[in-house]
């Protein structure tokens, strides 16, 4: 009877974060698609400027439970310049990294800009996944199968439109999870096969998303982050590395700590030619694998679980995320405390979900 309670107590910590994120989606589809239909007249640049300052309330509001009711300390190594047009270039172990470009971009007032390069496969997330590529956000297949055209014609319209850029890439194209190995040696087994150092902590980035990328924004971006995700209690006792917390499990506050490492690095000092841009990212990897290494171990005590340098943990005002917080959750509650705003939320959910997932392999 004590575990059942303790477990359904453990349960309830993801239950009420996630029944809200979760629960207000077709909230803000609605108030996205009004914004959306009343813009139909109105020049390109201003429906975007309107759409980043919606999408900043949403995140707001993610950013309440994965920060704040989480109680996470967010260490950032480096300096944030002002805001700027970047290219987030970052390992990926779990879900909880694109939460962490969200963390980054709020401390630049840049929230509303983030975009992501994805997998194909979530543009059939319900809700999520069509509007994500309304937003900007770019789908991809992967090898052969990768369409050069479509992800640059995507950014070209976006540059057209004067959209503020904080496009996230993960080059290693899929987690990083200790607990599939087989992952990990084909991906160490490419690398020897190419004639590159092998990774351990890190798998060997693609270079097909990031070349476009820079190659179409060369004159809009102004710089790429390189960025550099760890975080603790990510190994066993003996100190080998264990799977990167879930979204479920970070929000049952299983991770004290984030980690990030960021290196600004100019546009103008990336090589533009793909083979010599491979190789750069490859060394960019290099990198990351030395800073996580060293991290997870270093044979100095006082040097693990940290990054070189001096860390200084990221604040984050609760007025910026308990007032969108508030918003979106009362609006949602008073459309479920009518018979037309139910019809309304559920007709959204349903109508939403099988008409995005249509457009989407129409059009994504």
């Amino acid at each position: 009877m004590l575990l059942s309670a303790v477990m359904h107590t453990y349960s309830l910590r993801y239950m009420l974060p996630a029944t809200i994120m979760l629960g207000t989606a077709p909230t803000y589809l609605l108030a996205w698609g009004c914004w959306r239909a009343l813009s139909a007249v109105l020049p390109e640049s201003l429906y975007r400027r309107g759409d980043d300052r919606l999408y900043n309330i949403y995140q707001s509001m993610v950013l309440f439970f994965f920060q704040h009711y989480t109680g996470v300390q967010v260490v950032i190594y480096g300096d944030l310049p002002k805001k700027e047009n970047i290219l987030y270039l970052s390992n990926h172990q779990c879900t909880v990294d694109w939460i962490v470009a969200d963390m980054m971009a709020v401390q630049q007032k840049a929230l509303g800009h983030v975009r992501y390069v994805l997998k194909d496969g979530l543009k059939f997330l319900p809700l999520y996944g069509w509007y994500f590529s309304q937003h900007g956000g770019i789908y991809v297949k992967r090898s052969a199968k990768f369409n050069e055209s479509w992800m640059k014609n995507k950014l070209r319209s976006q540059m057209k439109a004067e959209t503020p850029m904080y496009l996230v890439i993960f080059p290693e194209g899929t987690r990083y999870n200790p607990d599939i190995p087989k992952v990990i040696a084909d991906s160490q087994a490419f690398s020897m096969k190419e004639g590159l150092p092998v990774l351990k902590h890190v798998l060997t980035p693609r270079i097909k998303a990031t070349h476009v990328a820079i190659e179409t924004m060369q004159d809009y971006l102004d710089a790429v982050y390189d960025v550099t995700v760890a975080y603790e209690n990510t190994t066993t006792q003996t100190g080998q590395r264990k799977e990167a917390p879930s979204m479920t499990e970070f929000l049952c506050k299983e991770c004290p700590r984030i980690h990030i490492n960021v290196e600004r690095i100019d546009i103008k000092d990336i090589p533009k030619e793909q083979s010599f841009m491979r190789r750069w990212l490859h060394e960019r990897f290099e990198v990351k694998d030395r800073l996580l290494t060293e991290f997870y171990e270093a044979t100095e005590p006082e040097n693990l679980n940290k990054f070189p340098g001096e860390g200084h943990v990221a604040k984050l005002s609760l007025k910026k995320t308990v007032p969108p917080l508030f918003i979106l959750a009362g609006v949602t509650a008073g459309m479920l405390c009518t018979e037309t705003g139910r019809k309304v939320y559920m007709n959204t959910w349903i109508y939403g979900t099988l008409i995005g997932c249509l457009w989407v392999s129409i059009k994504a």
